[in-house]
């Protein structure tokens, strides 16, 4: 078996694959590759009013890369995971080069939601999202859609396409459109920074 290192998991993620467990406590790490692929068109992330109303009434705090351990451990803390030890510490420490991110909401000082994941070029691929809150994994996500528009992303990967993404936009992709989608936005400059982006956007911005 390959080991997860950082550089592998960059390589992978250029050819189409990445990597599961099987279990929390699973000592391996497999590696897929999807026959269909889901993306998120990011112009059609869909926001519904109820979602909207909730945003625009509490008004949440968002961070980006401030708990992004948090994040990982929100998104393994259920009872079927796909994160292990090995993928903690790996994507640990893709966060800590610079490619790896996390986006947070927070009520008060309790993280309602968060999303985290990696950037590479102009495409951005989610690994997984966790609500504490009501719509705190649905927050995460607008803001991040808002984030990744504004810095020039093209792709945003999913891996897989459930019903609840779909309800929210996310479409899925034969593999051979999804690489050359994926070959044209490695090469697309982004940047998860945009320049004069504000530290925490508007509900009247992001929507």
């Amino acid at each position: 078996m390959t080991p997860l290192t950082p550089d592998t998991l960059l390589r992978a993620y250029t050819l189409g694959a990445f990597p599961m467990a099987d279990s929390r406590e699973a000592t391996e790490v497999r590696w897929v590759t999807a026959t269909r692929r889901g993306v998120f068109p990011l112009p059609g992330f869909h926001v519904s009013r109820s979602l909207s109303r909730h945003i625009r009434r509490t008004r949440p705090r968002v961070t980006v890369d401030r708990a992004f351990a948090a994040v990982v451990e929100g998104c393994a803390a259920r009872p079927e995971t796909w994160i292990n030890a090995t993928i903690f510490a790996a994507y640990a420490e893709l966060h800590a080069r610079g490619h790896a991110h996390s986006l947070e909401v927070w009520e008060g000082e309790t993280l309602a939601g968060g999303i985290y994941g990696v950037a590479l070029g102009g495409a951005f691929f989610g690994e997984s999202m966790f609500s504490a809150r009501v719509n705190g994994s649905k927050m995460a996500l607008t803001y991040l859609m808002h984030r990744l528009r504004a810095g020039g992303f093209t792709l945003f990967d999913t891996q897989f396409l459930t019903d609840h993404l779909a309800s929210l936009g996310a479409v899925e992709l034969p593999r051979a459109e999804y690489e050359r989608q994926l070959a044209q936005a490695l090469h697309q400059p982004a940047r998860f920074y945009p320049a004069g982006y504000p530290a925490t956007p508007s509900p009247e911005d992001v929507l």
